[in-house]
């Protein structure tokens, strides 16, 4: 049997600030039936932190609005709008609210959480609390972060100058079937248990039913697509959450008139082959060799 779940941005109510000024909205995790993926949305006050600490899992963030440091021990870094990144297992970070406004992210924890096992958190001693830097995607230094802009899923402002980063993978775009594909944490940041990127459709957007030997999750944040999950159909708009779990049939259509984006992300990473298993080619097979159902 497979699962899915769809997480209305209504669904999960806000629950308060801890008192240190942080608060996490859990989207999808172990009591979904998630093997692999912790993904939820978790907001800073400008004056909030988040004290030291190891996973045991890979976390990768991407900063939804607002800005907030984060504390390494190499160093601080001020995440804005659009950054993203990677802290692996076991690295001590903490968090600290920055700017006049809440700091918003959404993480992708692989593989989930054990919050049967207290969550595979520990508290570490305090990191030095420097002045932060920005992060630079042409500096080495920072190579566990990237930045995205929308404007990035044009396929005609791909040129070097506009993108002002190195040519590489973590600048290429995915084009087909007017879906755009833009990578942002994989192996070549260093992520070895998920993958977090964007997808846009324009209008004409469609990929047809399939499944994978992974999980997916999908934060809408611009436009609706119309999603089918196992054979049920939902319209989903900005700020709703859906999750496949691996063997999960699902397609998705653009349900509106200008294009709909969303942040994805998979747990664990796709194999070299066979990571996609289109309906539509083992029914054209079926009907090639003359079966029936």
């Amino acid at each position: 049997m497979t699962r899915h779940l769809v997480r209305r941005a209504t669904d999960v109510p806000e629950s308060p600030y801890d008192q240190h000024g942080y608060r996490r909205r859990e989207l999808v995790g172990e009591a979904d039936g998630s093997t692999h993926t912790g993904f939820g949305v978790c907001e800073l006050r400008p004056e909030g932190t988040v004290a030291a600490h190891v996973h045991s899992y890979e976390e990768s963030v991407h900063v939804l609005d607002g800005a907030v440091v984060l504390d390494l021990p190499e160093g601080s870094y001020l995440l804005e709008e659009g950054d993203y990144g990677l802290l692996p297992a076991g690295v001590a970070h903490a968090w600290r609210g920055a700017g006049d406004t809440v700091g918003r992210w959404a993480d992708m924890l692989a593989p989930v959480p054990r919050a049967r096992y207290g969550y595979d958190t520990h508290a570490v001693p305090a990191l030095p609390a420097r002045d932060p830097a920005r992060i630079d995607v042409r500096d080495p230094r920072t190579r566990s972060f990237g930045h995205f802009e929308p404007a990035q899923m044009d396929p005609g402002k791909q040129s070097q100058d506009l993108l002002a980063v190195s040519a590489s993978m973590r600048t290429a775009l995915l084009v087909y079937s007017g879906i755009t594909v833009k990578m942002m944490v994989d192996g070549d940041l260093g992520a070895v248990a998920s993958t977090m990127f964007m997808v846009q459709y324009a209008p004409d957007g469609v990929a047809g039913t399939h499944d994978h030997p992974f999980e997916e999750t999908y934060l809408i944040l611009e436009g609706l697509v119309e999603a089918v999950l196992d054979g049920k159909r939902y319209v989903l708009g900005p700020g709703d959450c859906a999750w496949a779990g691996a063997g999960c049939v699902h397609g998705f259509t653009n349900a509106g008139d200008g294009p709909v984006r969303w942040l994805e992300t998979q747990a664990p990473q796709p194999p070299v082959r066979h990571s996609y298993r289109f309906t539509r080619d083992w029914d054209y097979l079926r009907e090639a060799l003359g079966e029936t159902r």
